[in-house]
């Protein structure tokens, strides 16, 4: 039984495109990358949902690492010098995570993220699952409708995350620490290494290009803006790499700190 008329103007279903009863005529296994997508992302979602609430293991405080799930931890539910930045805000329930203030905008700024979408649409939404591939759905109204209309506030959430870069660079200079001043570990180095891709991930942005050479007319007039741009559009082209190494690094970062701050493991220290 075909679609109604007003259900067949859009889509792959259009009555102007070729009508195949076949999903595909593609033969290679075009499910794969939106399988290991789905699987991947499955995973960190599951993982950080799970450590954002557990509040247990997140702080080490002889070394002052501070797992990055927990930044910034502003709340008197925060263990005792895990709160970089003070604690302005009254203990919080368990269903609230102790970094809410941070985590919404790294979680928008990734959601709308260019790369992101089109790793969930494909993955999730099967919109589509694969070039040459029809998608399930008889309609499409692109990103111009709620919720879809919101991925038009990843230009302001860049602002959001680069601030919550700062933090994270903050975090990373104070751990350099250990009981008798100075100290430096495996801890520090990685969370240093992790900060370093969080930004190279952030300034990687397609937003972050733009604001550096977006309307601009002549480059020639703004030399200074040209090269920002020529540094932000290098980075851009690994935009898509930057994106799953950070999912990466951010798990292993709160991983060992849980086995630090646990009792698990001992933290190798270089000095102190």
């Amino acid at each position: 039984m075909s679609a109604p008329a007003n259900e067949q103007s859009t889509g792959v279903f259009s009555p102007s495109r070729a009508q195949i009863a076949a999903r595909t005529l593609r033969t290679d296994r075009w499910w794969l990358p939106p399988l290991v997508t789905a699987i991947g992302l499955g995973i960190f979602v599951v993982y950080a949902g799970t450590r954002s609430f557990v509040r247990s293991a997140y702080y080490v405080a002889d070394y002052h690492y501070l797992t990055p799930f927990y930044s910034p931890c502003l709340s008197t539910s925060c263990v005792e010098g895990s709160s970089h930045f003070g604690t302005p805000l009254p203990d919080l329930p368990m269903i609230i995570p102790l970094a809410f203030v941070g985590l919404p905008f790294l979680l928008l700024f990734r959601l709308t993220c260019y790369y992101y979408r089109k790793a969930y649409y494909r993955a999730f939404w099967l919109s589509p699952p694969a070039c040459a591939v029809a998608e399930p759905h008889a309609k499409y109204s692109g990103e111009t409708r709620f919720p879809l209309i919101i991925q038009n506030a990843h230009r302001y959430l860049f602002y959001a995350a680069a601030i919550i870069s700062i933090i994270n660079t903050y975090d990373a200079i104070v751990a350099f620490h250990s009981p008798g001043g100075f100290g430096f570990g495996l801890g520090n180095v990685i969370l240093l290494g992790n900060v370093i891709l969080l930004w190279a991930y952030t300034l990687s942005c397609h937003s972050c290009r733009h604001i550096t050479g977006g309307r601009l007319k002549h480059f020639s007039k703004h030399p200074v803006r040209y090269w920002i741009w020529t540094q932000v559009s290098k980075l851009n082209t690994r935009h898509m790499q930057l994106a799953w190494i950070t999912l990466g690094t951010l798990m292993l970062t709160d991983f060992y700190i849980m086995l630090v701050a646990s009792g698990t493991i001992s933290d190798l220290r270089f000095i102190g």
